[in-house]
């Protein structure tokens, strides 16, 4: 195990910069789509750290003004306890199954990586 693998053993600019990546991140994920906490911490460069992600978007002062209901988990469902976020994916057009979860094989969007690495690497410059 590395420091990596433990929220708790970011620094300081490590969180911040994770922070940061999430909101890009999330800043760019088209409407009609939906992409998936894991996702976001893969190209944030902290794989296990999906849940942060989540975290990361309920407790970040503004993220409400990010598309962040295009977020779920793996399978395809929403967040607990925010009714409003199924409301806001079907007047985007998206679809659920049966199950109530995200029809994911229709709507899954997985960042290019030459846009989403291009766009990480000038909030750095």
């Amino acid at each position: 195990m590395t420091a990596k693998d433990y929220p708790d053993k970011m620094t300081p600019e490590q969180a911040r910069r994770f922070r940061d990546d999430v909101l890009n991140i999330v800043s760019q994920i088209p409407h009609g789509r939906v992409t998936t906490y894991g996702t976001i911490a893969v190209w944030a460069g902290w794989p296990s750290h999906s849940r942060m992600v989540g975290r990361t978007l309920r407790y970040t002062p503004g993220a409400e003004l990010l598309p962040c209901h295009r977020v779920v988990n793996k399978v395809g469902r929403t967040a607990p306890g925010w009714s409003r976020q199924r409301q806001l994916l079907e007047e985007e057009g998206v679809t659920f199954k049966p199950d109530g979860h995200v029809d994911m094989q229709r709507h899954l969007w997985e960042p290019e990586a030459p846009t989403i690495l291009l766009f990480l690497l000038l909030i750095v410059i």
